[in-house]
């Protein structure tokens, strides 16, 4: 309300006011990570969580990486090669996060396998509480790595898996192809494809499967793949199939290698943990090779029309401080909530990329907050 309509009514005393161009003229401002510095790295920057500093000091972490011999310009051969280099580096890094992880006693696990609508076989890993005949809620969970590399069958994924399983859910994981990696080379739709399969297949399956509904879920690169399956499912008629989205840390912009100035964390956040944007670029060209899929938004969600949007099923998105990735699933919930959708989204501090599942150990408030939220979810969206 104007400060002068209360002077009117007589409810302040009158003073002088200033502009906050005025206010603001000696004003200096510390601007946070690489907006004010440069040359910021994550261990300095004083809104990382001292916990998984300790961790990732310990684990050897927090050393700043040397720069890719790759560009988005490269050659698709080289960008083919160097993803199978990269993929081996952050296998590596989960295993030595993961070297005691084993499957929980308390969990049942199947896996079957299916025909995918490309006329491939796809591996499917179902997770549920031991001995429960329960109906639960169902979350089909589609795994990070850019859609270009890592597996469902990786030591992360399993205990994910597992730990939404004794949260009293039903995780089911998909091994959909990769565009790189030992899984790869198969560009977009090749991944999106068969994760519309492994829906199908979990709706078709629901009374055996014993689940009440369907929350697509997936962090990083998963969560792009979660809300495009969503889209693709609305554009193709078989919306029903979904209850709900949750994504954790979604890359859905494609603003990589020319960044946009509309999303802060693309400056602010570059580089940390190793996310270096050049490098998320490079590895995504990938994903579309001959570049013709740039703005369409079953590859890249940032780019999906008002029309497409509206009528959606609920959306949650979880996204992490000190993440480049931050404030495209930040625009993406308000795009959602412009359209009419039911959308949400909550901000981890202290955190970077994918943090709150990487590292249970360490911030197991964190991680179990994050089980917690995707249950809750899942529990309203499917009751």
């Amino acid at each position: 309300m104007d400060p002068l309509l209360f002077q009117q009514l007589g409810l302040v005393e009158k003073k002088e006011y200033r502009s906050m161009e005025e206010n603001n003229s000696k004003t200096e401002f510390n601007l946070p990570g690489r907006l004010g510095d440069p040359d910021m790295q994550l261990a300095a920057d004083p809104r990382f969580d001292a916990r998984l500093f300790s961790a990732m000091k310990k684990l050897g972490l927090l050393e700043p990486e040397p720069k890719a011999p790759v560009t988005s310009d490269s050659d698709i051969e080289d960008l083919i090669n160097f993803s199978n280099i990269a993929e081996q580096a952050w296998e590596e890094e989960n295993e030595r996060i993961y070297a005691d992880v084993m499957p929980h006693p308390d969990v049942d696990l199947a896996q079957v396998t299916i025909d995918g609508v490309d006329g491939n076989e796809i591996e499917i890993y179902i997770h549920r509480p031991s001995g429960s005949e329960e109906i639960l809620p169902g979350v089909l969970y589609l795994h990070g790595g850019g859609m270009v590399m890592l597996s469902t069958t990786g030591a992360i994924y399993q205990q994910w898996r597992d730990e939404l399983s004794l949260a009293g859910l039903v995780a089911v994981g998909v091994e959909f192809r990769n565009a790189g990696g030992r899984l790869g080379p198969h560009p977009f739709p090749a991944g999106l494809n068969d994760c519309i399969s492994a829906l199908k297949w979990m709706h078709k399956n629901r009374e055996s499967l014993g689940i009440s509904g369907i929350v697509v879920s997936g962090e990083s690169g998963g969560g792009n793949l979660s809300i495009a399956t969503c889209l693709k499912a609305k554009k193709e008629g078989f919306l029903g199939h979904i209850q709900g989205i949750y994504a954790q840390a979604p890359i859905v912009a494609n603003a990589y290698s020319q960044k946009d100035p509309g999303l802060m964390s693309l400056y602010e956040c570059d580089g940390y943990a190793g996310l270096e944007l050049g490098l998320v670029a490079a590895l995504t060209r990938l994903y579309d090779p001959e570049q013709k899929n740039t703005r369409n938004p079953l590859a890249w969600p940032m780019y999906a029309t008002e029309e497409l949007l509206t009528d959606l099923p609920p959306h949650f998105v979880s996204v992490n401080e000190l993440d480049p990735h931050r404030d495209e699933g930040i625009a993406y919930v308000r795009k959602l909530v412009k359209a009419g959708v039911m959308a949400s989204s909550r901000t981890i501090n202290g955190t970077h990329h994918v943090a709150d599942m990487k590292f249970r150990d360490h911030v197991p408030d964190i991680f179990f907050e994050t089980i917690s939220s995707i249950k809750a979810f899942a529990e309203r969206v499917t009751s």
